[in-house]
């Protein structure tokens, strides 16, 4: 969420950064605020001068008492002075939950020196890693290679409807090894603390890391309990959610900071609007694994955290031995809680192109303030953590990427030599 004050400031400067991101529904919904905002100083002006003259009646009142005169019309004028400041008082909460509704709708602010561009055509290339393999035969892609291997769409299919896949025999064992393997490096060498979270949440801890209210058809919901006592409830779509809110509502110590977490879990996405998109594959799926990073931070060290985490996820590219390139999204690709986005895209020879398998951003404290999490500082004051969330990997596309770098003429598959303590040995994945 963003920061009222800042809007109460400098109203212009937060509606000219609001514009780089380049959709023009986000500076209508803001066009509002003025007008509560000036409601609400009319509100308290008034209500703070009814006070006083409340204040002063009362006196007035104690001092015709005292002297046996009739003090009933200044009584008669207290009594309407106290409905109306109960008026002001209910508009004033109304004008709250609306400016509140307000900034629940809106992303947070790009920081300054993201570039500046309507869509990932404006986005600037950092740096790559490794060089494509020239192959002396037609590459096939990964839904070809897969299916011998136990890549089963029709039964996802069966199961749960299309974007679903079941996986069985050695493309299963290879996707549960490289879960594993990315949650070792995370935690035993990066130094994160692995958590297991619930893969349903509430509605609240959604509006905490921002997937709601915006995004509801993005997600996958339920309803719990009967008619009268129902609870809306959520399948993550990513364990950014659940670790982040694992510290809402709290006051941490500075020297408990960072706060570092990862899990591997499930994730739900509706992939509303994608219709026609990657429809073959393992690339767009209703449910995916990934293993997450989190950062829970001092604001002077987010944007140190931040470059500590594309490595962090450009570690485990670099030992699977997968060609990939370090991407700088621009304002109005980022994503609605991102202040500052890379993403790290994999090479993929079935497709001759880089495909997005990482995304870190850097949320400032734009979370944290819906979240209301806090850090007490020396100086016994509560600030604002920033936090921060990364893919350390996305698991299927990981596999899609192994499958597809690592084929063979025959179509069986060379293991990377990071996984092979994972799967027993095993050098060459086979039908």
């Amino acid at each position: 969420m963003l920061d009222i004050n800042l809007l109460r400031r400098d109203f212009d400067a937060v509606v000219a950064r609001l514009e780089t991101r380049h959709k023009p529904q986000f500076v209508q919904e803001l066009a509002a605020f003025p007008a509560y905002e000036g409601e609400r100083k009319q509100l308290q002006t008034r209500t703070e001068e009814l006070q006083a003259r409340r204040n002063s009646l009362s006196k007035a009142i104690g001092m015709a008492k005292g002297k046996g005169e009739d003090a009933s019309s200044l009584m008669a004028e207290v009594a309407g002075i106290a409905d109306e400041l109960k008026a002001s008082a209910d508009r004033l909460d109304v004008l709250q939950a609306q400016m509140n509704a307000l900034l629940m709708q809106l992303p947070n602010l790009p920081q300054a020196g993201v570039p500046v561009g309507a869509d990932e055509a404006a986005n600037v290339e950092v740096r790559r890693w490794g060089t494509p393999r020239a192959f002396s035969f037609a590459p096939k892609d990964h839904a070809d290679l897969g299916e011998p291997l136990g890549l089963d769409f029709d039964t996802g299919a069966k199961l749960s409807g299309s974007r679903f896949t079941f996986l069985r025999g050695p493309v299963a064992r290879l996707h549960r090894a490289l879960a594993a393997f990315m949650l070792d490096v995370q935690t035993q060498e990066h130094g994160y603390t692995e958590c297991y979270t619930p893969y349903i949440v509430n509605r609240e801890v959604l509006e905490g890391t921002g997937q709601l209210p915006k995004f509801k058809e993005d997600m996958f919901w339920v309803l719990r309990g009967g008619d009268e006592e129902s609870v809306e409830q959520y399948l993550i779509s990513t364990s950014e959610i659940s670790l982040t809110n694992s510290v809402r509502e709290q006051v941490l110590k500075e020297s408990e900071l960072p706060v570092k977490l990862t899990a591997h879990s499930p994730c739900f996405r509706s992939e509303a609007g994608s219709a026609g998109r990657d429809t073959r594959g393992l690339i767009r799926q209703h449910q995916f694994d990934k293993v997450e990073m989190v950062q829970i931070v001092h604001p002077e060290q987010s944007e140190a955290a931040l470059q500590e985490m594309v490595g962090h996820a450009e570690t485990i590219l670099q030992r699977l031995g997968l060609p990939y390139r370090v991407v700088q999204l621009c304002s109005g690709d980022m994503g609605f809680t991102a202040a500052k986005t890379y993403d790290l895209e994999v090479w993929l020879p079935a497709q001759n192109t880089f495909r997005e398998i990482s995304s870190c951003s850097n949320c400032e404290a734009f979370q944290a303030r819906r979240m209301q999490t806090r850090f007490k500082t020396a100086q016994g004051k509560n600030e604002l953590v920033h936090t921060l969330n990364g893919s350390g990997l996305a698991v299927g596309r990981t596999l899609v990427a192994v499958l597809e770098n690592y084929q063979q003429e025959d179509g069986s598959i060379q293991v990377p030599e990071a996984l092979r303590p994972y799967l027993g040995g095993t050098e060459v994945l086979k039908a």
